[in-house]
């Protein structure tokens, strides 16, 4: 695998820039050469091994995006390594979730982290986290910052060992069903579940959508603002790009850092050809207005792209008409971690073939999408809504859920028997295109992050004052989706603010910052069906304001709760906007 994306560029051409490191810094872009990386990688790779990392072992990788981070990732593969990459902004007991739940031997990490000008604690926080992980055997610390850090027994510099390794390290032959990384994501229950991608379908994928879908040419520039963290960053980040020989770009910064124009700065300065981003990014920057990106020459741009959710019209629009000048193709594109690569976009098709805004459209070569009926038939014609199933198999496809191939068989398989079922819903339109709905499960989207209701509420729980609660998504104007959570109350607890606060807290300590619900509301009890299952349906009624059709709620224990809990909307409303 690393041969495809290093070795094989390097004979042709070790001069060609492989990775633009667009640090936090403005301004202060670090261009790697192929030769550069394949010596880096082979350099850490030997780290590794030194310190007894073997083929099948699992490393954690929990950094920023730079070429590092990049290198940590081949050099795993190198080796027959399974990284799994845990996105920088995840609290401690994420990361040692992750650990535990995969086996991990090491940790590769930074002394700190940069984003947006401020300093992020990784270290601290890896320290944090393997204390409760006894099947790490050593912490490999890069700097990123001139900061000194708590360095213990396990922890080994990782520059200074790379400095004395040798730059040669021949890659471990590897099958095509073997696995080459595990990336977590969120389901519709608690527990987060490690995706296992292998090698050669996974390279495949990535590397023929990447081509295909932004109609990449050699010597483009291509800029997918993405974090490693995510599956984006792996396929269209590392993966797909440098299997294609083609110039990537890291960004490390936010796209307000340290204004709205950051983006379109960077899309000048490096002449970006492709620009890869998140509809949630582009509703930010355009309340901020259009002269922060008419200010910068974007005429380099030739292809955009939406990833994570599904854009909305306004964003489309503005994306399309602002951005790209209404001279760019704009491919929305849907996939997700278990599908490894894009599988609905507008792109490839015939030339000049017309694009729908805000809509994915045409499934990419390979794949075959249905729609099923609440019976589990395939429904034909156009013009109608269902579940989205892939029909049959594509290289890309996630192969088990790490640990529980149960759990995968039941989560993607067994609604549908015979068919992928990927939790999204979609329509069809009269002329046979897709149109992604959302999720139908218990999961939201908040900017463009999977996260499971059910994670949010198991952290509430934990808080000795609050016996129920349940976590709905709301739509937001930025984010996208928004949590709202709904909590009861021990009947003694006087200080419900106080509560709250805690509450955010503890969110954000057991999963993540983007994770905490805007919205906490206390309410005596919630709408619960006689078997005890909690109907989030007549809450997000609720918060959507489309109380006057509550549907039917004869199921419900006892139907006065719904009038219960909208007079406490009502009030809580009442005193936002006071």
């Amino acid at each position: 695998l690393t041969v495809n994306c290093l070795d094989r560029h390097v004979e042709k051409s070790p001069n060609r820039v492989a990775l633009i490191w667009e640090r936090d810094e403005p301004g202060t872009a670090v261009y790697v050469t192929y030769r550069e990386l394949l010596d880096l990688t082979c350099r850490l790779a030997n780290t590794l091994k030194k310190y007894g990392i073997q083929k099948g072992d699992k490393v954690a990788i929990y950094m920023s995006v730079s070429p590092l981070s990049v290198a940590a990732m081949l050099a795993c593969a190198r080796i027959g390594a399974v990284h799994t990459v845990v996105f920088a902004g995840f609290s401690a007991e994420s990361l040692a979730g992750r650990i535990r739940d995969s086996g991990c031997k090491a940790v590769i990490t930074y002394n700190q982290g940069v984003r947006g000008g401020r300093i992020i604690e990784l270290k601290t926080t890896v320290d944090e986290a393997v204390k409760t992980c006894s099947s790490i055997k050593h912490v490999f610390v890069a700097q990123r910052t001139d900061n000194k850090v708590q360095m213990g027994d396990r922890d080994i510099s990782l520059e200074e060992e790379m400095a004395k390794a040798a730059p040669v390290c021949a890659p471990e032959s590897m099958d095509s069903e073997d696995m080459l990384f595990m990336l977590y994501t969120s389901g519709s229950t608690g527990k987060p579940k490690g995706i296992v991608h292998t090698q050669a379908g996974y390279l495949l994928y990535a590397a023929v959508t990447h081509k295909y879908v932004f109609d990449y040419q050699q010597g483009d520039v291509f800029g997918c603002v993405a974090d490693i963290g995510w599956i984006t960053g792996h396929s269209y980040v590392v993966y797909g790009p440098l299997c294609n020989g083609a110039t990537s770009v890291l960004f490390e910064s936010t796209p307000v850092y340290p204004d709205p124009g950051r983006y379109w700065e960077v899309v000048q300065r490096l002449k970006i050809n492709q620009f890869y981003g998140a509809p949630t990014a582009i509703r930010l920057l355009l309340n901020y207005g259009e002269e922060w990106v008419k200010k910068y020459d974007r005429s380099s741009l030739k292809t955009l792209g939406s990833v994570g959710e599904p854009i909305n019209n306004e964003a489309w629009q503005w994306f399309y008409n602002v951005v790209g000048e209404g001279r760019c193709t704009l491919v929305d594109t849907w996939w997700q971690t278990e599908t490894g690569g894009i599988c609905i976009a507008p792109r490839p098709s015939e030339e000049k073939a017309e694009i729908v805004p805000a809509m994915a459209m045409r499934p990419f070569i390979g794949i075959v999408p249905v729609l099923m009926d609440d019976n589990g038939k395939v429904i034909e014609g156009n013009d109608v809504s269902g579940a989205l199933c892939i029909a049959q198999p594509w290289p890309g496809m996630a192969r088990t859920i790490y640990g529980d191939h149960q759990r995968f068989v039941d989560a993607y398989f067994k609604t549908y028997p015979g068919y992928y079922f990927t939790g999204d819903g979609a329509y069809r339109t009269k002329k046979g295109y897709y149109q992604i709905t959302g999720r139908m499960d218990d999961v939201i989207n908040i900017s463009g992050h999977r996260l499971g209701t059910a994670e949010i509420e198991d952290a509430m729980a934990d808080h000795p004052e609050v016996p129920e609660t349940a976590v709905i998504g709301y739509p937001h104007k930025i984010k996208g989706e928004g949590a709202f959570a709904f909590i009861v109350l021990k009947e003694q607890t006087a200080h419900t603010d106080r509560v709250k606060e805690e509450l955010k807290t503890i969110v954000a300590s057991k999963i993540a910052k983007y994770a905490v619900p805007d919205h906490i509301l206390v309410v005596k009890r919630l709408p619960k069906t006689r078997s005890g299952k909690i109907m989030r349906r007549l809450l997000r009624k609720v918060v959507t304001d489309q109380s006057s059709n509550m549907g039917d709620v004869t199921t419900l224990d006892d139907p006065t709760v719904v009038k219960e809990i909208l007079d406490a909307y009502k009030k809580y409303k009442e005193k936002g906007s006071s």
